[in-house]
């Protein structure tokens, strides 16, 4: 009878790998929410004031042409994506690429808006849907990093320079740790509690001049709830890009944003936070090519993530096992992190196979993950 494993004497100081909400910037204390205007209406100069230095440090931070037009919208990423699908698409045909729970979302919504000239690429999780079938003249959707499977696009290559449609891209786990191709995307979105960690319910919509024009010479065919209404009188609505918002934000996330960006600043900008989110990978990487009982979900590391890693329990005899079995083991090893508060929330995304999701995005400190992967082991043990 063997042993059992012996439990590891130290624990990741900061014991936070989601993957959403994600771990909070190193440093960060309630204190830094003390200049918010809580009390305050966002409309009044001072709030819009704070609504516009957040978009103006994003513009910095993310690098983002100044010709590109970014707006502060309710709903998170989810409601920048919904935002951009119900008012642009229906002019053209469409190309949905899926790969991942949040890239088959926005397929069935394309679905639901019963578009002509639609065409869905999908693939399994750990795999790519086939890119090279993108048609330049068709507007198309897709999710650059893949949070639920750790599939992101190896670059922008596949995409035309001299498109006539438009590509939406969902760059929610990617925007703040990827390198994102500008010119080769006309709408972008993502949200505050991903990249940088902050507080949620907000998204942000970036919009090249071609999404603009086509809002402001396109109506879609059905009727736009207020929350998705970016234009007025067949004009692109300004004031939502200089601080203005369609619905009442919380100044107390929009803070907590600003104490984000202004850390990332801190560090050196975009090349900074994916230098960090780089290095975490690697470490997070080694540790799995050398531990036989896991292994990556995505083989190809071309089209690996660096902040969502996808892991799934690779020793033969577990890997037969059947789904329910296989979870009840993650969900064993799950338990023993969390009760000696090591990591919490680590677990696969629920449509996603039994395994883990480690979030090693530019928040997270390079120090802690070879104290969790020690942890990892023990529990595994443990469960196993």
């Amino acid at each position: 009878m063997s042993s059992p494993p012996r439990q590891p004497r130290i624990k990741p100081a900061r014991p936070f790998f989601s993957s959403g909400p994600c771990p909070k910037r190193p440093g960060w204390t309630v204190d830094v929410l003390k200049g918010a205007l809580v009390g305050r209406s966002h409309r009044s100069p001072a709030g819009v004031a704070k609504l516009r230095q957040a978009i103006d440090l994003t513009r910095e931070v993310l690098e983002i042409p100044p010709d590109y037009r970014i707006a502060i919208v309710p709903a998170s990423d989810t409601g920048a994506v919904e935002m951009a699908l119900w008012s642009l698409l229906g002019a053209r045909g469409v190309d949905v690429f899926a790969w991942d729970a949040f890239g088959e979302t926005w397929a069935v919504d394309a679905e639901a808006l019963k578009l002509s000239g639609l065409r869905l690429f999908r693939a399994p999780p750990g795999e790519i849907a086939d890119l090279a079938k993108a048609d330049p003249d068709h507007d198309i959707v897709f999710t650059w990093n893949g949070t639920s499977t750790g599939v992101r696009v190896p670059n922008a290559d596949w995409i035309a320079a001299d498109r006539t449609g438009l590509t939406i891209c969902d760059a929610t786990s990617a925007a703040f740790a990827q390198k994102l191709d500008w010119p080769k995307l006309d709408v972008v979105t993502f949200s505050w509690q991903k990249g940088l960690g902050s507080e949620a319910a907000h998204g942000m919509l970036v919009l090249s001049p071609r999404a603009v024009e086509r809002l402001e010479t396109y109506r879609p065919a059905w009727p736009l709830p207020k929350i998705f209404q970016l234009t007025h009188d067949g004009k692109l609505d300004e004031a939502l890009f200089k601080g203005w918002t369609i619905n009442t934000p919380s100044l107390l996330c929009v803070e907590d944003y600003l104490d984000a960006l202004g850390w990332a600043k801190s560090l050196g900008g975009l090349d900074a936070l994916i230098a960090r989110a780089d290095a975490n990978a690697r470490t997070l990487g080694a540790w799995v090519e050398t531990t036989d009982w896991i292994d990556f979900l995505v083989e190809d590391p071309a089209i690996r993530s660096n902040t969502s890693l996808c892991l799934e329990l690779a020793e033969p005899e577990v890997a037969q096992l059947p789904a329910a079995e296989r979870k009840a083991l993650v969900d064993e090893l799950l338990e023993v992190l969390e009760e000696a508060e090591v990591a919490y929330d680590i677990g696969a995304y629920r449509q996603s196979p039994p395994g883990l999701r480690i979030w090693c995005g530019p928040t997270v400190d390079a120090p802690d993950l070879p104290l969790l992967t020690a942890w990892l082991d023990y529990a595994y043990g443990l469960a196993r």
